[in-house]
């Protein structure tokens, strides 16, 4: 019978201890590594609006990652359609749901009010998602907030009502987009709860697959209907389009599956 070197313990503990420390580091960075996504991607939209119909160009972001992730499902031989652990036609439909409201309709909004408005503004009104997720989780999850919580919500609630506010007296033809564009926020801000009520116990990737394939068959539908395809084809348009689907979609994705 072999018998294990006291003094070999601590080596072997360290490296047990060291990829579950690593893990943690990367869990703890997730956050700020998503937000420098998420601000990079009004650059790309920003130079790929020069370009290119805002509508059709959400709807080639989703069309692509949609691909992507089908395809990478295929290599994985993870089932989608059809098969042992495939999505349930309820799953679907609930992962419909949170596809067309977290990403078609923040989306298209966001980049029609881009095209009259600049991108500040409009990050400024996504930055209320976290808020109203907040306030809404009280009445219809039941998630409770401290008086602390309560008043930091409606203080930051306060901020950027005032900040928009300002904006909307100097320019009321930006009014529309902005008002779209906080559509959209409620829309990802109750896709949000939807999703906490009905899709965690969905496997992430399958999940991510379906909400593309639905944010891609509602993008394109609103294209073809409201808007005429139109581009230069410069290539400022397709980085865009490839940068916001690969490092902002899928990479975002990617950050919290």
């Amino acid at each position: 019978m072999s018998r294990t070197d006291p003094r070999d313990a601590p080596e072997a503990m360290a490296a047990s201890t060291a990829p579950a420390g690593l893990a943690d580091r990367l869990n703890d960075a997730a956050p700020l590594l998503f937000v420098l996504l998420w601000s990079s991607s009004f650059l790309g939209t920003r130079i790929g609006l020069r370009h290119m119909s805002p509508l059709w160009f959400v709807a080639l972001r989703m069309i692509l990652a949609s691909a992507i992730m089908v395809a990478a499902m295929t290599a994985l031989r993870q089932p989608l359609f059809r098969g042992r652990g495939s999505l349930s036609r309820i799953m679907w439909m609930h992962c419909a749901v949170i596809g067309v409201t977290t990403q078609a309709l923040l989306l298209m909004t966001a980049h029609v009010a881009m095209t009259h408005t600049e991108a500040a503004p409009i990050a400024l009104i996504q930055t209320l998602n976290p808020l109203l997720s907040a306030l809404l989780a009280w009445p219809l999850l039941g998630e409770r907030l401290r008086i602390s919580q309560i008043a930091g919500l409606f203080l930051g609630f306060a901020g950027v009502l005032l900040i928009l506010g300002v904006k909307a007296l100097n320019s009321r033809a930006e009014v529309p987009g902005l008002l779209a564009t906080v559509g959209g926020v409620c829309a990802l801000s109750g896709g949000t709860l939807y999703f906490r009520r009905f899709c965690r116990d969905i496997p992430p990737m399958p999940a991510a697959t379906a909400q593309f394939i639905a944010s891609a068959f509602a993008c394109t539908g609103s294209a073809m209907v409201l808007e005429t395809f139109w581009t230069d084809w410069n290539p400022g348009a397709f980085e865009g389009i490839a940068w916001n689907t690969v490092a902002v979609s899928i990479g975002g994705m990617a950050l919290y599956s």
